[in-house]
């Protein structure tokens, strides 16, 4: 990404030390419900955007590398253990973790891979019953709660 690009999209880890840049739309969302995604993420599937490389910046920090198979790198933070990327070695593009996005609302999955692994009861989480946050703890305990999160923005 050029430093004259102003980004669309930006993101980041969960405690700030890695931070990043989008200087055009992603080329594809999707989510993968591949068994290597699941572990990598610890749940039951993964949600990238595919951005070219030349569109995309580290601006803060860089994140550890795992080579999750032979022909594959994820990236993470390693002060934090928030999930990035996963990237195809000497691939033309990275993909992005869609939910470290400031604005993951913004980066809408639009098709599915590795449906094999499909978790049979990811279909019906529409359906489950549902509270916000402040309904599961209360408005007390929700008072005491203070987040270490990063903020979503810089």
């Amino acid at each position: 990404m050029t430093d004259a690009a102003k980004p669309v999209l930006t993101g980041g880890c969960q405690c700030g030390a890695i931070r990043f840049a989008v200087s055009k739309s992603p080329t594809r969302i999707s989510i993968c419900h591949c068994r290597m995604c699941q572990k990598a993420t610890g749940a039951p599937f993964a949600s990238f955007a595919d951005i070219a490389h030349g569109d995309f910046a580290w601006t803060r920090g860089k994140p550890a590398t795992f080579q999750s198979s032979s022909i594959a790198l994820r990236d993470f933070c390693a002060a934090c253990g928030t999930p990035l990327s996963y990237r195809l070695i000497d691939g033309p593009n990275i993909e992005i973790m869609t939910g470290t996005f400031d604005r993951p609302d913004h980066v809408v999955p639009t098709r599915q891979f590795g449906t094999e692994s499909r978790l049979g009861w990811v279909v019906g989480i529409a359906n489950l019953p549902s509270q916000t946050t402040q309904q599961n703890y209360g408005p007390e305990k929700m008072a005491t709660i203070r987040s270490h999160q990063h903020p979503d923005h810089d």
